[in-house]
């Protein structure tokens, strides 16, 4: 092998790559064709070493010829060609080499760090509020409470649940660590802490499927911590049939047009509460009486719109694109119904009741009227449960429309309310058309 090469920087600077091809390598002519300049297209420059091994043709990049000098890129060809000739693959030794030193920079990367990079990863999958949970869980503390602040509780916000946990190295979030975080916060916060448990398993398994967190995890750090959680307790809180005067009274009393219309369908579709809030204009068809909504299992699904859900809904704004806008919001529809919901339970005299209780008292109310369960439950979009919903059952919106309409008319008549005729509403839209084109 020689000791010098034929390369000169003035030499290298005059290589060229023709436009019509993708590459081309010049040789040093003084070390047998194995060290050379490799130049592409959009003429970078480049150090390669070439060799044969196992009869194979290995080439291997050693720098780009403006960090490296000939003479220093000449003695690692050098070197790799002995190792070559050993019969061993340079390559690979290099391969291990970057693990390696990528391993030793990830040692003290912060779990907040890794948390960042998860929600940039998964967070196109992700509904608005499971987005912004998981925002909160590592929230940093400190500003005033503006609301709901207990009498216990200090009016300064704390720590998101998971920001001290994950505040540190990842290779030190241990099982123990974990399992210490669980027991300093379980008593305080025990419904909170369910779901951040929940959150941090998910974390775990996307980082183990991450080439570059693999080794740092510990792969039993959330293992079986679910028993030393207090026991789950089922909600449920729903209306019966004789609290639903009293309630769409008191519903009717509320001064915002948009809350007071969004209760009612909240409690005549089953919906989600988040379903309902970011329906939009665009997805309403009132021509069809259907709806698009999101859906959590299934991504969207179609509603029936009933004749009461028409009225509400021809009446309401339009503000912006969302049917129950809200000018308060920052995302532009409405994102806080309970606090005008508990004035109505409290003046109403009713027991307690969430939001989602109304979702529950669709599905209890829809008994009555010896609604069959698949359909009460593919109108709420409940997952499927037993084989034949799962395989055999497609039932059309018109026959899910026919057993909504039952549904919302025991509802109304309870309260007593009446349900609109469908013929009156065609009328009046008739009415109304004739009038907009006569204008």
């Amino acid at each position: 092998m020689g000791n010098q090469s034929s390369f000169t920087i003035s030499k290298i600077n005059k290589m060229e790559c023709p436009p019509e091809k993708e590459q081309v390598i010049y040789w040093d002519s003084s070390n047998s064709g194995y060290f050379g300049v490799r130049v592409t297209r959009n003429q970078a420059k480049s150090f390669i070493l070439q060799a044969r091994l196992n009869d194979q043709t290995i080439r291997k990049t050693i720098g780009n010829v403006n960090q490296i000098t000939i003479k220093d890129a000449l003695e690692i060809a050098q070197t790799k060609l002995l190792e070559i000739k050993k019969g061993n693959d340079p390559r690979v030794a290099d391969e291990a080499a970057k693990l390696k030193t990528k391993s030793d920079r990830m040692i003290g990367v912060i779990g907040l760090d890794a948390w960042n990079a998860y929600i940039l990863a998964r967070k196109h999958k992700w509904g608005d509020r499971h987005l912004a949970d998981h925002l909160d869980m590592v929230r940093e503390g400190g500003g005033a409470i503006k609301r709901g602040l207990r009498k216990d509780q200090s009016n300064i916000k704390s720590d998101g649940i998971l920001r001290k946990l994950l505040d540190q190295p990842i290779k030190q979030i241990s099982r123990s660590t974990v399992e210490n975080w669980l027991k300093s916060e379980v008593d305080i916060r025990p419904a909170r802490v369910r779901i951040a448990l929940s959150a941090l398993k998910a974390f775990f398994t996307w980082m183990g499927d991450q080439d570059e967190y693999r080794s740092l995890i510990h792969l039993d750090a959330c293992d079986r911590l679910t028993r030393e959680l207090p026991p789950k307790n089922a909600k449920d809180d729903c209306l019966q049939k004789e609290m639903l005067k009293n309630w769409f009274e008191g519903v009717n009393r509320i001064n915002n047009q948009v809350i007071r219309s969004y209760l009612q369908v909240l409690l005549l579709t089953g919906a989600r509460r988040n379903e309902l809030a970011t329906l939009k204009w665009e997805d309403l068809d009132l021509e069809w009486n259907t709806a698009t909504i999101r859906d959590k299992v299934e991504g969207t699904r179609q509603i029936s719109i009933t004749p009461y859900i028409v009225k509400l809904l021809k009446d309401l704004p339009r503000v912006n694109e969302y049917v129950f806008s809200s000018k308060n919001s920052a995302l532009g529809y409405i994102t806080e119904p309970r606090k005008a919901h508990q004035i109505v339970i409290k003046n109403a005299g009713l027991p307690e009741l969430s939001i989602h209780g109304l979702r529950r008292s669709f599905g209890t109310l829809a008994e009555w009227v010896e609604c069959p369960a698949g359909i009460s439950a593919q109108i709420m979009g409940h997952k499927p449960s037993a084989i034949a919903e799962k395989h055999y059952r497609r039932r059309p919106i018109d026959l899910l429309r026919m057993w909504h309409t039952k549904i919302e008319k025991f509802i109304l008549d309870e309260a007593g309310f009446v349900q609109p005729n469908w013929d009156d509403l065609k009328e009046q839209k008739s009415i109304r058309l004739v009038n907009k084109i006569a204008s």
